[in-house]
């Protein structure tokens, strides 16, 4: 039997590593040969590749894998790279409608040139329709493109009150977080009603641009405009109501300036005196009923303040035609509805305006009572029927900076033109509505007034005059009662936590903020010396904290909406 030879199996040289793992030593074969990543995924099939980092970055970006690029396999010219320099890599832009515009100036020249066999004028009188048809488009655009030009330069506006560095900030409320608040407040009670009202004129229905009629001056009756808490009718409630019950009183103008703070642009405010657990909202001066115009308006810029149609003469001339409007559409001579309590503000001989006021009661939370003055205008004899109705104007200073012509317009379409007043107007027109909800008005007659000439602001004259029911117009402007009566329901919460004194809530003139601010006791009196103080010295606004509600508005718009 042969011997079994064995198996021979040389032991391969192993080398010890004693600081790590792998090879301590390079083979021969490897020696001087560079490093590139090597991937099985790679497409191998160039002799040569001299874009390999773009093709490296391409196979990276698509497999997510790879690694580095050996720089000792990419090609590198350097022959006359010294005396090359790169000026611009921005890449060529191709014209706007690059195709289309051959055939549109060739569209242009055809016309141009028929223009010159027909006669027409194509030089200097086209040039300057072409240039007007261009302002045209460019102001359509930026009306409707809320994007358009939004590097523009935009307006500021002053603060309605001089800000005090002694003044402590209590509260900051956003204005978005005012329109997520809801409260139903229920019906009203009528308390009282004083005073007189004459008898709505029905030719003014119908007043056109065909048969427009002047506006007249009311030079000899008397318009009073008395705060909160020196009318004698809410002193003598507020003394019915006892010591120390709680109970809160207000103007129509004032809770409806709160109910449409969300709508308001310029900068107001409103005084807040808590004594013995009563609240009492009052104006601080005159100001504060004088209306606006074009306050909500988009792409129109305010003209200088010197200029009649500056931000404080516009304001000035809404409020003067308000009053003599109010009072020519009313029967002087007739007869008069009486209501059972006197004008608790005329003095004995005096003409005062046709004017009621009606005092209502709303019950808050926690059966705290609102006693609101609200004021009407005129009774309208309808079939038979009394309804009681406000009276307001909205007036035109001058079409080209609105572009709706009211003399050309309201007679066919009106409903542009107060589509476009609403636009413009939209805190205006929601204050008004709102105080005729509060009073319980039966109809709204609203007037159009313009101006003779748009370069005189004495001169006015009545366009058209058109009634609305306030419900339907507030549906129409998309004013929610609910929210309105959220509104007051957190302001007047808010102020009940405070204690006995004096407080200002002020709208920032150019943020949308509401700030409630603690003012010593005599501010604002007749003996409180109050000098404007230069802007450097003002007490500057808080940070501003984003979009974030105030710790109570959620908790309230949440248990008003359950309820």
């Amino acid at each position: 039997m042969a011997p079994v030879r064995e198996a021979h199996f040389p032991v391969p040289v192993l080398s010890d590593n004693p600081d790590g793992w792998g090879p301590t030593t390079l083979p021969e074969q490897f020696k001087d040969v560079p490093y590139a990543p090597f991937n099985k995924g790679d497409r191998v099939g160039r002799a040569a590749d001299w874009t390999s980092q773009g093709y490296r970055r391409y196979d990276r970006d698509r497999q997510g894998g790879g690694g580095g690029v050996n720089a000792a396999f990419t090609f590198f010219q350097d022959q006359d790279e010294d005396s090359f320099q790169l000026v611009d890599t921005k890449p060529v832009q191709k014209p706007r409608y690059g195709p289309r515009r051959f055939f549109q100036n060739r569209f242009q020249n055809r016309r141009g040139e028929e223009g010159k066999r027909d006669g027409r004028d194509s030089g200097a009188g086209a040039d300057r329709e072409r240039q007007r048809q261009q302002r045209m488009q460019q102001q359509k655009r930026g009306q409707w493109n809320p994007y358009y030009d939004r590097n523009a330069q935009r307006a500021t506006y002053n603060s309605s009150v001089d800000i005090r560095p002694e003044w402590v900030v209590l509260e900051q409320i956003p204005l978005s977080a005012l329109s997520k608040l809801s409260f139903n407040a229920g019906e009203p009670q009528d308390v009282t009603t004083c005073g007189a009202l004459e008898y709505y004129d029905k030719t003014f229905d119908r007043v056109s641009p065909k048969f427009e009629r002047p506006l007249e001056r009311c030079e000899t009756r008397h318009f009073h405009k008395v705060t909160t808490s020196d009318d004698p009718v809410v002193k003598r409630l507020a003394a019915e109501g006892g010591e120390g019950a709680p109970a809160v009183f207000a103007t129509d103008t004032i809770l409806s300036t709160l109910m449409c703070a969300p709508r308001s642009v310029y900068s107001w405010d409103v005084v807040v005196q808590k004594s013995g657990g009563k609240l009492y909202l009052d104006q601080r001066d005159s100001s504060f009923d004088l209306l606006t115009v074009n306050e909500t308006a988009t792409g129109i810029e305010p003209a200088a303040e010197d200029s009649i149609n500056g931000i404080a003469s516009l304001s000035q001339e809404a409020t003067f035609i308000n009053q003599n409007f109010s009072q020519q559409i009313l029967h002087k001579k007739g007869a008069k509805r009486q209501f059972p309590e006197p004008n608790p503000f005329a003095t004995e001989g005096e003409e005062v305006a046709s004017v009621a006021y009606r005092y209502r009661k709303w019950t808050l939370d926690g059966d705290i009572p609102l006693v609101v003055r609200c004021e009407l205008d005129a009774v309208v004899d309808m079939k038979g029927q009394e309804l009681l109705a406000t009276v307001n104007a909205l007036n035109e200073f001058d079409p080209k900076v609105t572009g709706v012509d009211w003399r050309a317009k309201i007679e066919n379409q009106r409903g542009a033109v107060l589509a476009t007043e609403l636009k413009n107007n939209s805190n205006k027109l929601a204050k008004w509505t709102a105080q005729a909800l509060l009073a319980g008005a039966d109809l709204m007659k609203l007037g159009y007034v313009s101006r003779v000439y748009p370069k005189n602001n004495l001169k006015h004259t009545v366009l058209a005059v058109q009634a609305y029911k306030p419900r339907e117009l507030a549906m129409q402007i998309t004013l929610s009662s609910t929210n309105m009566w959220g509104i007051v329901k957190h302001i007047v919460d808010m102020c009940m936590k405070l204690e006995d004194g004096k407080y200002l809530i002020v709208k920032d003139p150019n943020k949308p903020f509401l700030r409630l601010y603690e003012v010593p006791s005599d501010a604002f009196d007749n003996d409180y010396v109050e000098e404007p103080l230069p802007e450097e010295e003002q007490a500057p606004p808080p940070e501003d904290s984003g979009d974030a509600e105030p710790a109570e508005a959620a908790p309230a718009a949440d248990s008003n909406a359950a309820a």
